[in-house]
């Protein structure tokens, strides 16, 4: 979510009205604010922001485009040291009743962001998202092509899963600006403007002890080298959890423990 005051929001936005039900931005809770921003300085090469929200809010920017946010909460306020999608959404309120509705919990919110509002939910098997109605940091397209490629969703049952979120996020809709719901194989595949954005697949168990098995959202980013990332984040204090040596992809953890991948392709 885009927390700075108005000087710093591009002249040229988008509402939530104009794309919805698709990821539009990604935020980081962790521990260490400072630690991170070292971290995904050298891995990603961002440089960051301060917010008006105060000194443990950063925003960080892919060149001079926002692409995620940083909030040192997870101690404070008990939070999952973890990287979460939000979904652009016309009304918070009605998505989050749409949530609750349907055996969804809500965390928190929606509470005002200016220049939005924002709510961090779970779905019916626990796996955390959020939600954003209102102006975007920047651009859609421009954001999209910043920094994340697209997001996961490992779940115990795609289908259901996909149920739940398409009528949270009113996908498939019919309306202007909405997602379109695509079935390949084992996985839902979320379009937008034809291309994929968000991917549902099955498998997660919800007792596992290991988080990657248990149902959660990965955010995947695009990068140029990722040998080069998987090198960086060893040195910089982070660890791998699945990479071989020129794979398209690697799943990588942070100082602090949170998991994201990096891609060097499109979802």
């Amino acid at each position: 979510m885009n927390t700075d005051s108005d000087s710093t929001i591009p002249r040229e936005v988008f509402s939530t009205d104009s794309v919805f039900g698709a990821p539009c931005w990604v935020s980081l809770t962790t521990r260490d604010l400072d630690a991170a921003e070292a971290f995904y300085a050298a891995v990603f090469g961002w440089t960051f922001r301060s917010g008006r929200l105060g000194d443990k809010f950063r925003t960080a920017l892919a060149g001079d485009v926002p692409v995620a946010g940083l909030a040192a909460v997870a101690s404070v306020y008990r939070m999952a040291v973890a990287w979460t999608p939000y979904f652009a959404v016309p009304s918070a309120d009605e998505a989050v009743a749409r949530s609750r509705e349907r055996g969804g919990t809500t965390a928190v919110g929606p509470i005002a962001f200016p220049p939005g509002r924002a709510a961090l939910l779970a779905d019916r098997d626990g796996a955390v998202f959020g939600i954003w109605e209102g102006r975007l940091a920047t651009g859609w397209e421009e954001w999209r092509k910043a920094a994340p490629a697209f997001v996961r969703l490992h779940t115990r049952d795609a289908f259901d899963a996909a149920i739940f979120y398409g009528e949270v996020l009113e996908w498939a809709t019919g309306r202007e600006g909405c997602c379109e719901v695509q079935y390949d194989g084992a996985e839902v595949v979320l379009r937008s403007g034809g291309e994929a954005v968000a991917r549902i697949h099955s498998g997660a168990v919800g007792a596992a002890p290991d988080p990657t098995i248990r149902p959660h959202w990965q955010v995947h980013f695009t990068v140029d080298d990722v040998d080069a990332c998987v090198a960086a984040a060893r040195a910089h204090g982070g660890g791998v959890v699945r990479w071989t040596p020129g794979a398209p992809d690697a799943l990588l953890t942070d100082p602090d423990g949170a998991r994201f991948t990096v891609t060097g392709g499109r979802g």
